[in-house]
């Protein structure tokens, strides 16, 4: 059996429930800013471009199976739980497209070559998108934390219909849970 403390599909049962900041309010109806981000699968995307329906959730890093997470990690409100949030977005994939949703994406601050690594061992059939450079972050004004130096966005999942965000799911606990609240979410709001 795997140390809880460095398996990153394992969530401690008392991690800190994350509070509504009201760091992601104004996010709802705004026209998403025009970027473009890294993806895992070799292309460059630009969200505010996007037809039709996506959905991105934001996550702040993904962990590496038997390597120590950043310190203080599992005392930080949302910080833990990005593998266990990836994982349930892949599982519900399919049933994501039957919803009419024609783009999913996960993105965080981390390099494509660290993303691409967890894409594969995950088996994602969605490509992850880096803001390694905090570009999309600071003209978004997403919300983030810092954790030894590094610069994290806060986990969150947004519903953006052609370039406008709908909805705003922040913020996300548990993590593993994320992809069915969307799922809730899209079937009382079926697009027209």
């Amino acid at each position: 059996m795997s140390d809880i403390a460095t398996d990153p599909n394992r969530l401690p049962e008392d991690l800190p429930v994350p509070v509504d900041d009201g760091s992601a309010d104004h996010l709802t109806g705004a026209r998403v800013a025009s970027v473009t981000l890294a993806a895992t699968d070799g292309t460059s995307v630009d969200l505010a471009t996007l037809p039709g329906r996506t959905v991105v959730y934001l996550y702040p890093r993904t962990g590496v199976p038997g390597v120590p997470n950043p310190t203080g990690w599992d005392a930080i409100p949302g910080a833990r739980g990005c593998t266990p949030q990836s994982c349930g977005f892949r599982d519900h994939h399919a049933e994501l497209r039957q919803l009419g949703v024609r783009h999913l994406f996960g993105l965080s601050t981390q390099d494509t070559a660290y993303q691409r690594e967890a894409a594969q061992r995950l088996h994602l059939p969605f490509a992850l998108l880096s803001d390694e450079h905090l570009v999309l972050t600071k003209a978004m004004r997403l919300p983030t934390f810092v954790a030894d130096g590094m610069t994290l966005m806060r986990r969150m999942a947004l519903v953006i219909d052609d370039g406008v965000i709908g909805k705003v799911f922040y913020p996300v606990f548990p993590p593993d849970r994320n992809a069915g609240d969307v799922i809730a979410w899209l079937k009382a709001h079926p697009r027209r």
